[in-house]
């Protein structure tokens, strides 16, 4: 991926020699040897062909009478400082007014002046400080409720010594000076306090503007040899290393800056944090303190002879023959190992690896015209003082002549819009690289940055988890809130179905770019490379410094010692790897769908707690439109957002995918957990999982699934199925009896239509359906269908429910009544005899025994020919007491009936007193003709009047005897009739006058007894004289005491009583 666009001359046939160029705003200042300046404007936007972008504004002729070794634009006086140094004489800095560049003010304290730096800041400072300390520093308080202060540092680096120049706010500070060990050579500002100076290109220094101290920066030793040492080599190998020995030539003449000049310090500000500094040919980033602040570097091929940041890329300018033809253009066996020419090399400083290298001649003349040499320096790579895009560099022909026709050509390099760029790393899936440089940018620069970042972090998991990092991966859609039914998708369709996708639409599915490259196409005849590129990586280890390319200028300066001992290591490893037994390949699918059920068992209670919000449960799966209804479009088109701003219709996708990818799951590695999954409710697909079941003859786990999702025809047929197997009656159909017991009322047709073939099995076991108490089911429809099927097993059913549920209704009780009455009629046509005597009995009990129905119904109901005692019970129960006797008398002759009746019903205060005088009268006045005309009914009724003759009245007893019935006949009657009263009234009379005899003798005796109380008389009881207080006198003996003394001396009397 190229971050930049391809270089464009702006400017051409510049015959001075350039020595500064400044980017300030859409202006370039370009300051020469011989101290001119010149100003243009640069357009921006693409430029036509043959017209150059750069418009000449201004020339200041003679604006310093030394060369302009560097410019600075110093915001807060709008002014533009010069360095201008000479081989005769030391350096200095001028200040130049914009736009006037007059009147010039002259920094005395500069003499002697090596390099310069510009610096602004915005700090903020308490408004109760003083602007300034009483040494006149400017006060660093950065007091975020203050008041914002934009000041400006101008840092200018002279003979062992640095001097700081200062604005605030427009207003010059006192200058401050130090003294340093050596001469910095290159100054950069880190932050408002920090700055690095370079004194050599391998020796810099940290520098505190509070504190006025130097740090010194430690690194690691170098390992690579000096610029001269790399020259030398270079035209030593001649040919073999791909380079002619004119390859450095003229490197010496007139504008150029080779190898063979004397390189400057590179120091670099990245971040406020961190430079980059350029030590042989690494790159370190060093901290505040000194120190390394990462632990990896730029490791270049050769040292850069300059070195320039524009955010987040390095630009190195590499010597010739320094850089492998192969990181330019692909293997050619024609062309050299190395690039004969210098090479302007991009590299992320996120990444550290070259992302874009660029050899000389930039520019390619178009055809038809005379090619560019391609022998040219390249110089003063410039950025804007914000580090920003674009950036400018000179390039010059080696050679005097050619420079003296062609001259000076400047260079723009314009970095590509951002989100192309992150386009470019994402069609490379360079998902990294594409994170890491989101991160480094701000929001305003663009505007998506969530956005597309959500998005790379996806393509990045898909990429993990196509390497095998199962784990990081799910986790990472975990933090995304990715949609299930994609996540599904990676895996294959015994897992995800229909909806699992081939892994080279990966990408395509989590929004990335869908192209096929020649990689893609070639992995189907080369198999073992797709094997090498799925090889997982650990994504979580650092970046390392990228190995020197091979054949290049740093393998090539190896000793043969180094050789040796390399090669030694090689067959060591070598060996030992060879001794070890191969270890057994890890079994990746297996892993995913562990880490697959991971994710799915955290995205089920979430999602349920999100259905719970709208009142929706996995109870009412079955109301729900079924997974299979939606396409796979539909699905794959749910969005990736938190759960709480889903729909209900969404989350319920979210719900059956996850719950139907965890079934496949537990199915293929965790079995066990099929039936806990079953039975605690789910919103899996059936459809999808059912033929895996069976297939597998996990019918228990069916079984559990078709009732949770309430299909219960199905489950009920599979119980049915299963039970053909069983030989045992009970254990053949209890599994389909269990399952019915916990249907419910709304299920009440299933229950009917599944239970009939239990019902042809074993009615007993299939009665139990309905008597459970699991449900309570509408007894009135059971009933219904019990009644349809059997009367028997009806009537079963209803005295189950008035014995053991209480039923008091007079609905039930009389249809039981009913079913009774209709089982003895159909039991006397089929001549059952037996059926016909047990089932009648029930009927005479129950309607003897319960009040719960109405008489005159069910009386109504009975046929007139037979049920004579059913009729004289309902009868009984109307209060028509005397036909129900005459029912037991005329036709069923039951004398014993009906004087039982007569005893169960009298009552000799109520309104049947007379009921036993009532039967005597039905035995001995007949109203109708009996059954049989020769039955005797005086028998009866002389034998009533013997036994009940108290509950008889005698005169209208003696009126029914008729006149042919002796005495002796009646005699028991009569005596009981005559003797019992007179001898009840002498017994009472005797007592009751003895009675009074003894309570009028009692009373003579009390009478009798007197008390005297005198003046002497003293109580028992107080010991005190009685006198004409209220006494009390105490039997038997008459003892007399205080009236308020006499139950104290009671208890006394009767403790020595006892």
């Amino acid at each position: 991926m190229a971050p930049f666009l391809p270089p464009n001359v702006i400017l051409s046939g510049f015959k001075e020699r350039i020595e500064s160029l400044l980017a300030q705003g859409d202006k370039l200042y370009v300051g020469t040897a011989t101290g001119n300046l010149y100003v243009y404007l640069v357009h921006n936007g693409e430029s036509s062909e043959g017209e150059k972008r750069a418009e000449l504004l201004e020339t200041k002729k003679a604006l310093s009478r030394r060369a302009i070794e560097q410019l600075a634009y110093v915001q807060d006086i709008n002014s533009l400082a010069v360095l201008s140094v000479s081989f005769a004489t030391d350096g200095s800095v001028t200040l130049y007014p914009l736009p006037s560049f007059s009147p010039p003010t002259s920094l005395p304290k500069t003499k002697g002046a090596l390099s310069i730096a510009v610096h602004t800041v915005v700090e903020h400072e308490d408004e109760a400080q003083a602007a300034t300390q009483s040494d006149g520093s400017i006060s660093a308080a950065k007091n975020r409720g203050g008041v914002p202060v934009v000041i400006t540092y101008l840092a200018v680096g002279c003979k062992r010594k640095v001097v700081f120049y200062s604005w605030k706010d427009g207003e010059p500070q006192d200058v401050k000076e130090t003294t340093l060990p050596h001469s910095p050579r290159t100054v950069a500002f880190m932050n408002g306090d920090t700055l690095c100076f370079g004194y050599t290109p391998s020796d810099y220094v940290l520098f505190s503007l509070k504190s006025m101290t130097t740090i010194d920066i430690t690194v690691p030793a170098p390992t690579s040899t000096s610029a001269a040492s790399i020259g030398s080599m270079g035209m030593g190998m001649g040919m073999g290393m791909g380079m002619g020995k004119g390859a450095f030539s003229g490197l010496s003449g007139y504008m150029t800056l080779g190898l063979g000049t004397k390189t400057k310090p590179n120091a670099l500000r990245v971040d406020e944090k961190s430079f980059l500094v350029a030590k042989d040919n690494t790159g370190y980033f060093i901290g505040e303190d000194g120190k390394l602040s990462r632990p990896v570097s730029i490791d270049w091929p050769a040292p850069p002879e300059e070195t320039a940041f524009v955010k987040p890329y390095v630009f190195s300018v590499l010597p010739p023959g320094s850089v492998p033809s192969s990181q330019v253009t692909a293997h050619d066996t024609s062309a050299p190992s190395f690039i004969p020419s210098a090479v302007v090399e991009i590299r992320s400083s996120i990444t550290l690896l070259p992302v874009q290298t660029l050899p000389l001649p930039l520019i390619h003349p178009p055809p038809g015209a005379p090619p560019t040499s391609s022998n040219q320096t390249v110089r003063l790579l410039t950025s804007s003082p914000a580090c920003k895009s674009p950036l400018y560099l000179v390039t010059t022909p080696s050679d005097r002549t050619t420079a003296n026709v062609e001259g000076s050509s400047i260079v723009e390099f314009l970095m590509k819009p951002w989100a192309m760029q992150i386009d470019e790393l994402v069609e490379a899936e360079s998902y990294t690289e594409a994170l890491s440089l989101l991160d480094s940018l701000e929001s305003a620069l663009l505007p998506d940055k969530e956005q597309r970042k959500n998005l790379i972090r996806a393509l990045n998991a898909v990429l993990l988890f196509r390497t095998g990092h199962f784990a990081q991966a799910l986790n990472t859609f975990i933090e995304l809130n990715t949609n299930p039914a994609k996540v599904v998708a990676l895996y294959p369709e015994s897992v995800a179905g229909r909806l699992s996708v081939p892994p080279e639409e990966w990408v395509s599915l989590f929004g990335g770019p869908r192209k096929v490259t020649k990689s893609e196409s070639s992995s189907i005849d080369d198999p073992g490379s797709s094997l090498e590129e799925t090889k997982p990586q650990d994504a979580g280890s650092s970046i390392q410094r990228p190995p020197s390319p091979h054949g290049s200028v740093k393998s090539m300066l190896k000793t043969g010692l180094e050789n040796i001992i390399a090669g030694a290591k090689k067959d060591d490893d070598t060996s030992s790897v060879r001794s070890k037994r191969k270890e057994p390949p890890k079994d990746d699918f297996r892993r995913s769908i562990e880490e697959l059920m991971r994710y799915l068992s955290d995205r089920r209670p979430k999602i349920g707690g999100a259905l719970d919000t709208f009142h929706i449960t996995n109870t009412q799966a079955h109301e729900m439109p079924p997974l299979s209804a939606a396409s796979i479009e539909d699905l794959f088109a749910l969005p990736d957002a938190p759960l709480s701003a889903l729909t209900p219709e969404q989350l319920v996708r979210y719900a059956q995918i996850v719950d139907t990818a965890l079934f496949k799951s537990y199915l293929i590695v965790r079995p066990g957990l099929l039936v806990p999954l079953c039975r605690s409710g789910n919103w899996c697909e059936v459809s999808e999982v059912e033929k895996e079941l069976r297939a597998r003859e996990k019918f228990t786990e069916l079984i559990y699934l078709y009732n949770g999702r309430k299909m219960h025809g199905k489950a009920l047929d599979l119980l049915r199925h299963l039970s053909e197997k069983e030989a045992d009656m009970r254990d053949k159909l209890m599994p389909s009896v269990t399952y019915l017991q916990r249907l419910g009322p709304e299920h009440i047709d299933q229950i009917f239509e599944s239970a009939r073939w239990i019902f042809d099995q074993d009615p007993d076991i299939a009665l139990e359906i309905f008597t459970s108490e699991e449900v309570e089911l509408p007894r009135q429809h059971v009933a219904d269908y019990l009644e349809m099927l059997d009367l028997d097993i009806c009537a079963h059913y209803i005295e189950f429910l008035i014995a053991e549920r209480n039923e008091q209704s007079a609905t039930f009780h009389e249809r039981l009544a009913e079913l009774y009455l209709r089982m003895t009629s159909d039991a006397r046509k089929h001549g059952d005899n037996e059926k016909r005597k047990g089932t009648y009995g029930k009927l005479l009990h129950f309607l003897d025994t319960t009040n719960y129905y109405r008489p005159d119904r069910l009386y109504g109901l009975l046929p007139s020919e037979d049920f004579y005692e059913a009729k004289a019970i309902l009868l009984g129960r109307l209060g028509r007491h005397d036909n129900a006797l005459e029912t037991y008398v005329y036709r069923l002759q039951d004398f014993q009936k009906a004087e039982e009746y007569c005893k169960r019903i009298y009552d000799p205060s109520g309104p049947t007193s007379s009921i036993f005088l009532t039967l005597l009268r039905i035995y001995l006045r007949p109203t109708h003709q009996p059954t049989s005309p020769t039955i005797d009914l005086l028998h009866p009724a002389l034998k009533l009047i013997s036994r009940h003759s108290p509950r008889l009245d005698i005169v209208e007893t003696l009126k029914l005897l008729p006149p042919l019935v002796t005495a002796q006949d009646a005699r028991a009657f009569l005596v009981e009739a005559l003797r019992a009263p007179v001898f009840d009234k002498k017994v009472i009379s005797g007592i009751a006058k003895a009675r009074d005899e003894q309570i009028a003798r009692r009373l003579m005796v009390l009478q009798a007894k007197r008390v005297k109380v005198t003046d002497s008389r003293i109580c028992p009881q107080c010991h005190k004289r009685i006198g004409g207080s209220v006494i009390a006198v105490h039997a038997p003996r008459g003892e007399v005491t205080h009236y308020q003394c006499r139950e104290a001396f009671s208890r006394k009397l009767k403790e020595l009583r006892h």
